[in-house]
């Protein structure tokens, strides 16, 4: 399977994130509608996963002033799962990460997929609580320098 992925601005990936994670988060996930899209998404840098053309992954990142940023909305087609393509598009954010000079990262993994980013090198902190209807950990990652 050939891939591309690309980092967009929100204007560009609005219409194809948006499809990706209307299909995973709202209708697979049951996450309210009105939650998916907030304010964070037009200041996020956005990674999209395309096969032939088709818009099969996506996630995002958030960097803030302090020098922490903030990856989240990953999202993949369930017949894409499985497939290396979480780890490929984690890996884009990473060093986007790093090219804008952020020296850690946070997310909010669902619990089931805390075997995904502890392979990537995230560790959990905290409790886990629930988000839009889902058990979530935060995890964490000190980006080298």
């Amino acid at each position: 399977m050939h891939l591309d992925i690309l980092i967009k601005p929100w204007q560009e990936a609005r219409k194809d994130a948006f499809r990706v994670r209307r299909e995973v988060f709202i209708l697979e996930q049951k996450v309210p509608e009105d939650l998916e899209i907030d304010e964070i998404d037009p200041i996020a840098l956005h990674v999209l996963a395309y096969s032939e053309n088709n818009c099969i992954g996506t996630a995002r990142l958030h960097t803030h002033s302090d020098g922490s940023g903030q990856i989240g909305r990953m999202a993949i087609l369930s017949s894409f799962r499985n497939k290396g393509l979480g780890r490929q598009i984690m890996r884009v954010l990473i060093e986007a990460a790093q090219s804008k000079g952020v020296f850690s990262l946070i997310l909010h993994a669902q619990v089931n997929a805390i075997p995904f980013y502890e392979k990537l090198g995230f560790i959990t902190s905290g409790p886990i609580y629930d988000e839009a209807g889902i058990p979530h950990r935060n995890m964490m990652m000190v980006l080298p320098t």
